[in-house]
């Protein structure tokens, strides 16, 4: 990775100072596909404004100069919504045992670059550091997991050339769950409304 490019990581309400101009990255780069998000720039502040305030949470930033050009979320599953939790409970999972990295977000021309794996490398070194503090009330770490949208594979507005990130995150550990499923909502491009999207689980032994 270009040593131009700075990886940190932020936590609790520290990261309250970068809410807006990751609100607008986050709109910016969740519009492409698969996503297709028509983005909310106050619904975006309410959501960054939980890391802030999640207990073990951690933003990571990717930045060049005092540009930040890519973020990626993290907290453990405990902390996360019912949308998230129920699928893991119901398989008999206890969601103190497990870390759940939210979104990585970074500009297209940032990619490639090694910063998607320095987003995760971070995550997770995150995670088994707060498994190993007694005072964090989480661990022991058995699993690390994260969700992607599921779309046909002959959804007309699939761009020409897009290749899924799928052998990406094989390559780093994580495994699809085809029967670990839920939903999201959000309002696509072209919506009048949010509706609920299919989601589906990848998970990595810890």
């Amino acid at each position: 990775m270009p040593d131009d490019i700075q990886i940190t990581r932020v936590t609790g309400v520290a990261l309250d100072q970068f809410i807006p101009d990751l609100a607008r990255l986050r709109i910016r780069v969740f519009r492409d596909y698969p996503y297709l998000y028509d983005g909310d720039a106050e619904y975006e502040a309410r959501y960054l404004a939980t890391y802030a305030r999640a207990s073990g949470s951690v933003v990571v930033l990717a930045r060049d100069g005092e540009r930040i050009v890519g973020a990626s979320t993290a907290l453990p599953l405990a902390e996360e919504t019912d949308a998230v939790q129920t699928p893991f409970l119901a398989a008999g999972y206890d969601p103190r045992q497990v870390f759940y990295l939210g979104e990585s977000v970074l500009l297209p021309e940032y990619r490639g670059r090694g910063i998607g794996v320095r987003f995760f490398e971070e995550r997770e070194a995150h995670a088994r550091a707060l498994a190993t503090d007694p005072a964090s009330g989480f661990g022991p770490l058995t699993r690390l997991a994260f969700c992607a949208v599921e779309r046909a594979a002959d959804d007309p507005r699939r761009p020409s050339g897009y290749q899924p990130l799928d052998g990406f995150w094989r390559n780093r550990g994580y495994s699809r769950q085809p029967a670990l499923r839920t939903e999201f909502s959000w309002k696509e491009i072209g919506e009048a409304a949010e509706s609920p999207k299919p989601m589906v689980f990848w998970l990595k032994a810890a």
